[in-house]
């Protein structure tokens, strides 16, 4: 893998509540894999902001971000971001959330339906609705796509990874086109990029979020920009599962990636 070429913009420092490694040892792992850019990401949950401490690890994510930034600038162009989870569960909050700092980008994301945890922490889903379960997702995330205040959509099949390690319950996505649909020519409309998430070629699914026939409907419905990221939560994850998300971004009809500075899209030639 040519990594100087690679820009991973889904990164989680220890500030995140399931984030192992700091800013700092993060950044010198990127360089010393000779990655060009980062995009720390922290989490945002908005629906619990204030009651899971948000704003505090908000605030000190930012702060140690900017020293690691200072730190490292000539070496690796480090970006200041943040997951913005539920965002449209309380979208005062959100857009406070904000404008309070100076981002570089904004990953826009749902984790959980309205007043239900996350989907991580469900550790059985037998017996559960999964088709209504994952209509209600898809259309908390046409929710979230009209609203389009962020800069890239996270891993649009996120249930589908615990699903699958759960219970071993594979979804077939073609029965959810029209609801998939509707997210992406949203994203398109709002010129809001896709993002394709290794994670779960490093979870027992073994798969991309979203897979091809999505990153490819996204194009043909008018998307424009993509992102990658490994939502690595360890440093030793950085870049990890690149080559199989660039060849799919490839063969799906992009020749560019797109990274953000100070919320603007900047594209990046693949190879």
């Amino acid at each position: 893998m040519d990594y100087k070429r690679l820009i991973d913009l889904h990164v989680h420092t220890d500030n995140s509540p399931d984030g192992h490694h700091a800013a700092m040892l993060i950044c010198e792992t990127a360089v010393a894999k000779g990655l060009r850019a980062v995009a720390f990401t922290d989490h945002c949950e908005v629906d619990v902001y204030f009651d899971d401490k948000y704003d505090r690890v908000v605030r000190q994510s930012y702060f140690e971000v900017a020293r690691a930034k200072s730190a490292y600038r000539g070496n690796l162009l480090v970006l200041q971001g943040v997951e913005l989870a539920q965002p449209t569960y309380d979208e005062e909050l959100a857009l406070k959330i904000i404008d309070a700092r100076n981002y570089d980008m904004i990953i826009g994301s749902i984790h959980n339906l309205r007043g239900e945890s996350d989907f991580y922490y469900t550790r059985d889903f037998e017996g559960m609705d999964i088709d209504s379960m994952l209509k209600a997702y898809f259309r908390e995330l046409a929710v979230l796509a009209d609203w389009g205040q962020f800069d890239t959509l996270a891993h649009l099949t996120y249930p589908l990874r615990y699903f699958y390690a759960r219970n071993n319950i594979s979804v077939d996505m073609e029965e959810y086109a029209c609801e998939v649909d509707e997210i992406l020519k949203l994203l398109a409309e709002n010129h809001i990029a896709l993002e394709i998430n290794t994670a779960g070629l490093r979870q027992p699914i073994k798969k991309l979020a979203p897979e091809f026939p999505i990153v490819k409907r996204f194009r043909e419905l008018g998307g424009k920009y993509i992102t990658i990221g490994s939502d690595a939560h360890y440093a030793e994850h950085l870049a990890a599962g690149f080559d199989d998300a660039l060849e799919v971004a490839q063969e799906a009809g992009f020749d560019c990636v797109t990274l953000f500075q100070n919320r603007d899209p900047v594209e990046i030639p693949i190879g």
